[in-house]
């Protein structure tokens, strides 16, 4: 998901402006160094540093605050869009770049732009909402709950998916429009910081993933741009985590791998980082980048190329 601010803002020929891009530059300098470190620990590929210290800086660098805003969000956590501005209907249309694993455990990677956008309705605490790949409503109850409950669309492990043959002669999984349940709860005040959990579940050849997770807001905005940062652990039933990392006998047959079958239970740990800023009051920036570390079941896995995956996106959008 990716974006640039209009060269105009940046280029603004005053001491007060070029005194703001000395203090960009240096934090993207940083960022890039603190990037490089990790990349040179967990052999993160060079041109995700460099996208993610890119994504960072640029929404280090946005112009606008929106403080003053009439109308809050739902809640104002970045990671929970609310584009209605408190009331009927609203919504985001734009383009995102994304940079990811080909697949989960894969240590391929791709990029690629694609389609941003969401359409909500609003009524008092209750939103109605598509964003993605997913289709729901979340509500607001005593300042302090968040739920939210919906359907989404789970893509099917597929051959293909490996543009160096690592997944040939498998057989293609299912795809799934599968039910979740979502709750979380504010600890503090203003949702500075909050713990929650989701579940996820859809068709007997799906099987059932559960997440928990916790988080912390900052920065001193409450219309839903500022940083959050939140860690979770994945739990899965046999069928769940099977059907991403195992290998059935008809694999074994085609691939050449050992049939490997996986249980349940612990799936993952990870950590996600968003930020999201106004470059102006109708064009918002989304940056996110995250890591994941598999369970030791996973790695041994000979689906899973690699025991981590991490994943880098940024998106532009227009409000309307």
């Amino acid at each position: 998901m990716n974006a640039q601010p209009p060269r105009s803002s940046l280029l603004r020929r005053n001491a007060a402006q070029t005194r703001r891009l000395g203090r960009i530059a240096a934090g993207t300098a940083g960022i890039a160094s603190f990037l490089r470190n990790i990349q040179e620990a967990i052999g993160v590929p060079k041109r995700l540093t460099a996208v993610t210290a890119a994504a960072l800086g640029l929404l280090i660098a946005s112009p606008v605050d929106l403080q003053a805003k009439k109308e809050l969000p739902l809640v104002p956590l970045p990671s929970v869009f609310d584009f209605t501005e408190g009331r009927g209907w609203g919504g985001a249309l734009g383009l995102g770049f994304e940079y990811e694993t080909a697949y989960d455990g894969s240590d391929e990677y791709e990029s690629g732009i694609e389609p941003a956008g969401a359409i909500q309705w609003r009524n008092g605490n209750h939103l109605f909402f598509w964003e993605g790949i997913e289709l729901g409503w979340r509500g607001l109850t005593a300042e302090k709950w968040l739920m939210q409950a919906g359907a989404r669309y789970e893509a099917g492990l597929a051959a293909d998916d490996s543009k160096d043959g690592r997944l040939k002669g498998f057989v293609e999984r299912d795809s799934h429009i599968v039910g979740f349940l979502e709750f979380r709860r504010a600890i503090g005040k203003d949702w500075r910081n909050w713990v929650g959990g989701r579940a996820l579940g859809g068709a007997s050849d799906f099987g059932w993933l559960g997440v928990l997770a916790a988080g912390r807001r900052f920065g001193s905005s409450l219309d839903g741009t500022g940083t959050e940062i939140f860690a979770f652990s994945t739990f899965g039933t046999g069928t769940f985590i099977t059907k991403d990392f195992g290998v059935t006998r008809a694999d074994a047959v085609g691939s050449g791998l050992r049939e490997t079958k996986l249980g349940g239970g612990y799936r993952s740990t990870g950590v996600q980082l968003i930020d999201r800023r106004h470059l102006t009051p109708k064009i918002q920036v989304i940056g996110s980048a995250g890591f994941e570390l598999y369970s030791s079941d996973i790695k041994r896995s000979p689906v899973a190329r690699k025991g981590h995956e991490i994943e880098a996106a940024l998106s532009i959008v227009y409000l309307f």
